[in-house]
């Protein structure tokens, strides 16, 4: 299958999409915000560049599109007809570096929480996105994750 557009129109459309300050990331940042959690955004000085951080309690919050990270099993991440071989191996590419970043800040003593896009996109997982996080949080959890799958309180 090709694509319906041409190549300039798709390589514009593609470069406008962002990498920080997505609206996942801002409903996240709000959630912490809102459950009374100070932070910082992208510390480059971090594996992976986390989105959010909480450098005190050494917590790294990543926010996954679920296209762009490949999540399993959902509905947002499903790979176009056009040039399949190329978004496979992009998306395979990122999900490694994704593994990478995790394994290293769990290996570096940081706790590492991955929030998947389409649990932002849901009205009653954004509300109780603050206590869930905060439940987190307060955990000793290592790692862990949120997806629009997660449990509500």
């Amino acid at each position: 299958m090709t694509d319906v557009v041409d190549p300039a129109t798709r390589s514009r459309m593609m470069s406008g999409i962002g990498a920080r300050n997505t609206k996942p990331e801002l409903v996240v940042r709000k959630a912490l915000f809102a459950a009374g959690f100070r932070f910082r955004l992208h510390r480059k000085d971090l594996p992976g560049c986390p989105d959010v951080v909480l450098p005190g309690r050494r917590i790294a919050v990543f926010v996954h599109g679920c296209f762009w990270h490949a999540h399993r099993g959902c509905r947002f991440a499903k790979i176009p007809a056009a040039r399949r071989e190329f978004w496979e191996a992009k998306l395979a590419a990122n999900v490694e570096r994704d593994r990478r970043a995790i394994g290293a800040l769990v290996s570096a003593g940081w706790r590492v929480l991955v929030v998947w896009e389409c649990a932002t996109r849901l009205v009653d997982m954004r509300g109780a996105l603050p206590e869930l996080l905060r439940r987190w949080i307060d955990s000793s959890e290592v790692s862990g994750e949120f997806c629009s799958d997660s449990t509500l309180p």
